[in-house]
């Protein structure tokens, strides 16, 4: 099947702090939404009604979820950009995750430490 969005610019590898990544959750209309998988940083407001909040991926909205994205989780406690508890199969899924969204969104950078800028 073919994706519905694509990515419309080469990635970037701009700095993006996690309080800065906190802005773009989707509670902002003019701001678009973004998501973070293992540090990079996709723009998946083509697909902004999945992810604003209320709906049903709105937990990895503003943040590096990818611990919860490996477990196949929609927990709050799991949407943590720590992923260093997961098994083998569970990385596998992880890295699946950043082949999907790497072929329908955009990245706009990495996401640093606050406080590093």
């Amino acid at each position: 099947m073919e994706p519905q969005t694509k990515p419309t610019h080469p990635p970037k590898d701009d700095p993006i702090t996690v309080d800065e990544l906190r802005k773009y959750d989707g509670s902002d209309e003019s701001k678009p939404v973004y998501v973070a998988i293992k540090g990079l940083v996709f723009d998946v407001s083509p697909r902004r009604e999945m992810y604003s909040p209320g709906k049903g991926y709105s937990i990895f909205a503003g943040k590096d979820g990818s611990k919860g994205l490996g477990k196949s989780s929609l927990k709050p406690e799991d949407a943590v950009a720590d992923y260093s508890s997961l098994d083998e199969k569970e990385l596998k899924v992880l890295d699946d995750w950043v082949a999907y969204y790497t072929k329908r969104y955009n990245i706009v950078g990495k996401v640093v430490p606050s406080g590093s800028l």
